[in-house]
């Protein structure tokens, strides 16, 4: 899956998708190359009766799990072989229910694997026809005789249905379970779930799926994780002029059942849930097809010819990284209205959000460009890794997702070559983990197996830390080029675990001509992988001495996870002395010996060729300092990032002052514009603020100028890549600090459009900072403007880009009304709700207005928009990470307290780290405002 959410970027379960549409409203471009809940759930639907029982009540108050359906996790006695799963969408309300239904069969082959009398299978928010009495119908196979059923029951809390019989299933024996269903077809973005848009004039409802990471049990019975792969015999019934898209080619059987109704029928091979799917006709299964689906009108405008033109290239790249042919026949990408996740890679029928999939050039941005590279880059990579292999539980769930984030920029990469895409991993994935691990409350990357079993909890390891953290903690550290390839053909259509990795890397190492490590694979990867956090290493250039410590964010904060290995870490170290680089070091102990001394500048961490911070003493880091301000480009572009990362983390903000004036560079800049905004969002509350604004507009002027200069004011677009990206950091920068040139620009281009709707002078790179400003500057006008434009607006990425400036003005009441539209699904999307809350959080004056919001509605969004959304955690960082007093605090607390019944979710973690994080910004707004304030009134006079 895509992260990000921002939605970020996946394997869990997710896959069967129905594009079954009123009228034929999607079309291919194709190269050779619960406000609804499930209610009435006791009325008869098309002459079936539906009945819901509760589970016996003889454990139901126990803390301690005692009966097999009280675990979250799956007896070990049942293993699923096939599925052969009927499902009948219905795309009009249902006339008894008021309601969209889906209704279902399902018949699973399974394996008995230990003697039991009980039959334990995930099933979640269907109504269940009774046969015989009971909700399921039990057949013995291959001359197995099947128990009769004593009795059945759902049990909701975990998420069963439970059959208990009155004899036992035996050993190594084989058994089919039948059962009959039906499900609300919601719009909660959920398992088997509708979608809605509208195009000339018509609403057009859509039937698709997000079965990731536990919602399959949503869509039919099964045994819902990701280690219970099967073959899927799967038949669709729809009605006449849809059609259906589906993950893998079809065997070709097509009949007409009756009137109006089309049935189509796939066999897909041994697999878990994550890749079920539903198949269209007119398939070539002669050759490789790459193929775009949307809506009629992105296609007809080619919005879906940048993703086609990269994904074949990038097919072929990966094929030749991983050492293995790409394992289908065909590639369908779809782009859906809703869809929560930013993708999803269903194997052979990649499901995006249109954002992430459809790029227009006459609209979109160079971000948006990128964003469609990456993502689809990213889905790619999963059909080896990820789909081919797959993890056995969720607590490694990075096996799965670092391998992809790492593996895009290579694909992305090598799609783009001129863009250097992969020096932007500093930014999008080092110093984004380093925020979250630097925490009391992170965690590791592979966590205990029990750590991970409720659906909330296996929601939260999507998260920075899975997707991010791996990229420089293993591709760098053992430099094994060839590790993707060594591994998936290994394990193709099977499950594995981080040992596995660390045994097929050992043996690269040990084959390998040329390489040799301090320690084994084992010894030095579990070091970094089963213990949270990452060292800061400090380097004493007057002494040689370099000593590792584990970098808290607070370094008074308790660390109350215990870890292995003491918080040490086997570290290699990569340098440069003088600008010459030396031979590796490795740190193995806390404390260690270089020959990094002397009067020369002595930079670690090369290239940040690992996942650690460097500190100095104060003479190298003013000598690095005076190097940067003599000519910075003898540093390595990375590493000027880096050293600004650091500075600001470990040393001090002052040692910037004269380089950043000098610097033009995107990466450089953009580290230290996040940076500075922790400055921000720390005194811009305050007295503090203005003295602050004054001296950061005084350092952000020459770009601006350097940028208006290169652009002849603003006319041309700059050449490069990041080029591109600098010159929004320069405008976007100079209208916050209150450059006057850059507010005049901003509100002249947007009143050039209000005059003109039909024509938009704006060019597409600098839509999203000019709206922004303009509305910020404005008042009820501009953003009632804006507002119509966002409503009119048939392209995602222009509708994303106006629904996040309209936070932007200082208008309180508007800023009320617009979180009021925040959850009315006819004004803006459920996936787009929590951003655009969090959106309004981000301006100083919406925040407590959002806070406020939250507070009063935590109970309907938490029901209304489901507590296993992966977007919840962001929404509670997004909100609070303002937080700087006593007071903040209190009431964080006290949320906590006052909805510890209603619950949070994916966002208990983020919770917890809500709570760390504004205890320390408190220390640190006592500690640094005063001296700051002072050092920037001097700097100012």
């Amino acid at each position: 899956m895509a992260k990000g959410f921002y939605i970020s970027k996946n394997m869990g379960l997710a896959g069967l998708l129905m594009g079954a549409v009123a009228v034929v409203i999607i079309i291919a471009l194709a190269a050779v190359y619960d406000k609804e809940k499930t209610k009435n759930q006791n009325k008869p639907v098309d002459g079936v009766a539906m009945l819901t029982t509760a589970s016996p009540t003889t454990s139901s108050t126990l803390s301690t799990p005692k009966d097999p359906w009280e675990h979250y996790r799956l007896p070990d006695s049942l293993s699923p072989v096939s599925y052969n799963i009927t499902l009948w969408p219905r795309l009009v309300v249902n006339a008894s229910t008021g309601l969209y239904i889906f209704t279902g069969q399902s018949a699973v082959v399974f394996q008995c694997k230990k003697d039991t009398d009980l039959i334990v299978i995930h099933c979640n928010k269907l109504n269940l026809t009774l046969l015989n009495g009971h909700h399921a119908r039990l057949t013995g196979l291959d001359g197995a005789t099947a128990p009769t059923v004593k009795t059945s029951w759902l049990q909701v809390k975990t998420e069963y249905l439970v059959i208990q019989l009155n004899g036992k299933l035996t050993a190594g024996k084989s058994y089919r379970l039948s059962t009959d269903f039906q499900g609300e077809l919601a719009d909660d973005l959920k398992g088997f779930y509708r979608s809605e848009y509208t195009e000339d004039g018509g609403k057009k409802v859509v039937a698709t799926s997000q079965m990731q990471a536990t919602f399959a049990r949503k869509a039919f019975p099964c045994f819902d994780e990701p280690a219970m792969k099967a073959v899927f015999h799967i038949t669709l019934i729809h009605q006449r002029g849809t059609f259906t898209a589906y993950t893998l080619p079809s065997l070709g059987y097509l009949t007409v059942l009756h009137p109006f109704p089309k049935v189509f029928t796939d066999t897909l091979p041994g697999m878990d849930l994550t890749m079920v799917g539903i198949p269209p006709a007119n398939v070539d299964t002669n050759c490789l097809q790459v193929r775009i689906w949307a809506r009629r009108k992105a296609i007809a405008e080619g919005h879906g010819n940048y993703a086609l033109n990269v994904t074949g290239p990038m097919l072929n790249f990966f094929e030749r990284y991983y050492n293995a042919s790409y394992p289908l026949s065909k590639s369908d990408q779809i782009a859906l209205p809703d869809f929560n996740a930013g993708a999803m890679e269903n194997w052979g029928l990649i499901t995006y959000r249109e954002t992430a999939l459809l790029y227009d050039p006459a609209i979109s941005s160079v971000g948006n460009k990128e964003r469609v590279l990456t993502v689809v880059a990213h889905e790619l990579a999963h059909m080896w890794f990820g789909n081919l292999v797959t993890l056995r539980w969720w607590n490694d769930l990075w096996l799965n997702e670092g391998f992809a984030s790492y593996v895009e920029y290579l694909g992305a990469d090598y799609a783009e070559p001129t863009w250097n895409i992969k020096e932007q991993t500093i930014l999008n994935d080092v110093h984004k983990v380093f925020a979250v691990d630097a925490l009391a409350s992170s965690h590791p990357l592979s966590r205990k197996e029990e750590e991970v079993n409720q659906p909330d909890e296996i929601s939260e390891m999507f998260n920075t830390i899975s997707y991010s953290k791996v990229l420089y903690v293993l591709e760098h550290l053992l430099q094994q080029g060839s590790l993707c390839s060594r591994t998936s053909p290994t394990f193709a259509f099977n499950n594995t675990v981080y040992s596995d990795l660390w045994d097929h890397l050992q043996k690269a190492v040990l084959t390998t001509p040329g390489m040799s490590l301090p320690h084994t694979v084992h010894d030095i990867m579990n070091r970094w992988i089963l213990q949270m956090g990452f060292p800061v290493v400090t380097i004493d250039t007057a002494t040689g001495h370099i000593t590792q410590k584990h970098f808290l964010l607070d370094p008074d904060s308790v660390v109350d996870r215990p870890s292995p290995y003491n918080y040490t870490w086997l570290v290699p170290i990569k340098w440069m002395k003088g600008g010459v680089e030396r031979e590796q070091h490795w740190l193995l102990q806390e404390t260690g010996i270089s020959n990094a001394t002397g009067s020369e500048w002595v930079l670690a961490n090369l290239n940040v060729s690992g996942y650690y911070r460097v500190n100095y003493d104060m003479d190298n880091w003013e000598r690095l300092l005076n190097q940067l301000t003599t000519d910075h480009t003898v540093i390595p572009l990375i590493n000027r990032a880096q050293i600004v990362d650091d500075a600001f983390n470990l040393a001090s903000w002052k040692l910037m002052r004269l380089y950043l004036s000098q610097e033009r560079d995107y990466i450089p800049w953009e580290s230290a514009l996040r940076n500075l905004n922790y400055y921000i969002l720390m005194f811009d509350r305050g007295q503090a603020y203005g003295v602050l604004q004054g001296y950061l507009k005084m350092q952000i002027t020459p770009l601006f100028e350097y940028f208006r200069t290169i652009t002849v004011d603003w006319t041309r677009v700059p050449t490069g890549h990041n080029d591109q990206y600098n010159q929004i950091n320069a405008i976007s920068f100079a209208c916050r600090m209150g450059v006057e040139r850059c507010r005049v620009l901003t509100s002249d281009w947007f009143r050039e459009w209000m005059l003109n709707p039909d024509h938009n002078p704006i060019h597409p790179n600098l839509k999203t900072t000019v709206y922004c400003n303009a509305i910020a500057a404005g008042g009820v006008a501009e953003w009632d403007f804006a507002w119509q434009m966002f409503k009119n607006a048939t392209v995602a990425t222009e509708a994303a880009k106006l629904r996040s400036s309209l936070a932007c003005t200082k208008v309180p009441w508007l800023l009320n009304r617009y979180l009021d539209y925040s959850l009315d699904p006819a004004k803006i999307r459920k996936q787009d709700c929590t951003s655009t809350i969090n959106y309004i959080a981000g301006n100083v004056v919406g925040m407590p207005l959002a806070w406020d919001f939250i507070r009063a509605r935590w109970n309907y969004i938490y029901t209304e928009y489901g507590g296993g959304s992966f977007s919840f955690s962001n929404l509670i960082n997004g909100v609070t990470r303002r937080f700087s007093t006593e007071f903040e605090l209190k009431q964080l607390k006290q949320f906590k307290e006052d909805n510890a019944r209603v619950g949070f979710g994916s966002g208990t973690l983020a919770l917890e780290q809500a709570i760390e994080r504004t205890t320390a910004n408190i220390k640190w707004v006592a500690e640094n405002q005063e001296p700051v304030m002072k050092w920037l009134a001097n700097e100012c006079t």
